[in-house]
């Protein structure tokens, strides 16, 4: 019976990703910009290293080292952050990932709690990897990753399906104010394989109501969402976090137009909100509307960049079509948003 669970999920998810023209028959990464990635910020152990923030590796690092290796087509890269990630960061006993590997402390992992995005990224580039090259193992991880989060983070909240960041901390039972979600761990593009991997109707519910959630969550003079938000009545910025449109919720409207979501009026509230001068980005102050700090770095710029050509056809500018890594996040949001360009917009280069 597992045998053929998993072979009905290879073929379910092989016709997924030839049906989306994935890697498999074309790389959208140009191999010179992997290659520059990895000079980067891949380690030999295989960690994705996270130069902007300690040196520390953590879960959704790992699962978008696992993404982009999968979209350059190269399984040796893949095999060997997949190695990392299993032996160092799969430490829980029900399936998800512990979150954070710091080098500089003994252990390594002293918080072994998830944080859902990663592995919703883990889970998905492994399903995608899987199908693509042929890797049961890697199919049936991925269906136990998807079958965990579905169990353990995937909850139900006033009539809505919505994501839990993490398995720890953020539930009802866990804070005054709780439950708390985070907007930008919605991973679109990847629920429809969760729901292959882990066959529920949860999966489009948790897409339908984060989108819903994320329309009406318009906070401040700029209407934009709050990196944390609190559930307990109307949706609100979460207590004890800043009230702010940060470096988390940059990547939202990248996810939306990846998963192929394309509503305009959604996408132009953001691009506004998050927009300071020309079309660079910022983090922002949702009570007062001032902009905290610009985002000037292509990868951060890129998104801003993607939307219009998604929303007006738009040309990518120069300045973003070139990949010189710097930063860990804006360098991979970087690659994400090139790589969509060259599969689904090759008309905007």
């Amino acid at each position: 019976m597992k045998r053929w669970r998993i072979m009905a999920t290879i073929s379910s998810i092989v016709f997924l990703a030839m049906s989306q023209q994935l890697a498999a028959q074309h790389a959208p990464i140009d191999p010179q910009a992997w290659e520059a990635y990895k000079a980067k910020f891949l380690d030999a152990s295989g960690r994705i290293v996270d130069n902007g923030n300690g040196n520390i590796s953590h879960s959704e690092g790992q699962g978008y080292g696992l993404l982009l290796a999968y979209l350059s087509n190269n399984p040796a890269d893949f095999e060997q952050i997949w190695y990392f990630t299993r032996t160092e960061l799969l430490l829980r006993d029900d399936g998800l990932t512990a979150w954070k590997w710091d080098p500089a402390t003994t252990p390594h992992v002293a918080d072994t709690n998830n944080a859902s995005d990663g592995d919703i990224l883990i889970a998905y580039a492994l399903a995608l990897a899987g199908s693509a090259w042929n890797k049961k193992d890697y199919l049936s991880e991925a269906s136990h990753m998807a079958q965990a989060l579905l169990l353990r983070v995937v909850i139900h909240v006033d009539g809505r399906t919505v994501l839990l960041p993490g398995a720890e901390g953020f539930g009802a039972a866990d804070r005054d104010d709780g439950p708390v979600v985070n907007p930008s761990y919605w991973v679109y593009e990847a629920l429809p394989v969760m729901a292959v991997l882990a066959p529920s109707e949860n999966w489009q519910k948790l897409k339908n109501d984060g989108l819903s959630l994320l329309r009406s969550m318009q906070f401040g003079p700029r209407k934009l969402p709050a990196d944390w938000v609190s559930l307990h009545a109307k949706p609100s910025p979460a207590a004890g976090f800043d009230a702010e449109f940060s470096y988390n919720s940059i990547r939202i409207p990248l996810y939306l137009v990846r998963a192929g979501i394309t509503d305009k009026a959604l996408l132009m509230r953001l691009q506004a909100g998050m927009t300071t001068d020309g079309d660079t980005p910022a983090t922002i102050d949702l009570t007062t509307g001032r902009p905290k700090q610009p985002l000037a770095e292509p990868g951060y710029r890129i998104v801003n960049d993607v939307m219009a050509c998604v929303t007006s056809g738009t040309k990518l500018p120069a300045s973003v079509r070139q990949f010189a890594p710097s930063l860990y996040y804006p360098s991979t949001l970087q690659l994400l948003g090139l790589a969509f360009i060259e599969e689904k917009h090759p008309e905007c280069l």
